[in-house]
């Protein structure tokens, strides 16, 4: 006769549950707070040009981005119809664009301040008047790493 005996027909115990609500929540709210949707509000309408030659940005960390088209449909009874320059959530001049580079080098590492790129995100109904001012302002507050931004242009025989 043996001591032990096995028990056959032994269920497993079923995991507690109860505590999942809170880990659900606790992961959707960490997610809430970290996560960005947008940094700027764009105030200006841009429709980007289509390019056959393009090229993806590596670190995007490094990127100031400076808009150029005509005002939304609502902002236009008090800003006009003319193409504005729109820097981080407001309208600027051409002559503002100094400060901003300024601003956005000293919010960067030392190390990555002679590696920053300004973005140029112009409509593509836009005079090249504006875009000379924008690029003689950039030239005067040396940044002189500027990229386009366009769509990449879609080959039609492909669609056929």
């Amino acid at each position: 006769m043996s001591r032990f005996k096995k028990e056959s027909g032994k269920e497993l115990k079923s995991i507690n549950t109860a505590s999942l609500p809170d880990i659900v929540f606790m992961l959707l709210f960490f997610f809430m707070v970290t996560t960005v949707m947008r940094e700027t509000d764009l105030k200006v309408s841009v429709i980007l040009p289509e390019a056959t030659e393009i090229k993806k940005l590596e670190k995007k960390s490094l990127v100031s981005y400076i808009y150029i088209g005509k005002p939304h449909p609502n902002l236009q009874k008090t800003f006009g119809s003319e193409p504005r320059i729109q820097l981080n959530d407001t309208f600027a001049t051409p002559e503002d664009i100094r400060d901003f580079i300024t601003s956005e080098r000293e919010q960067m590492d030392e190390n990555d301040q002679k590696q920053m790129t300004v973005s140029l995100k112009i409509d593509q109904n836009t005079k090249m008047g504006i875009v000379t001012e924008v690029k003689q302002n950039l030239r005067k507050a040396s940044a002189l790493k500027i990229m386009y931004s366009s769509h990449k242009k879609v080959d039609e025989s492909l669609l056929r």
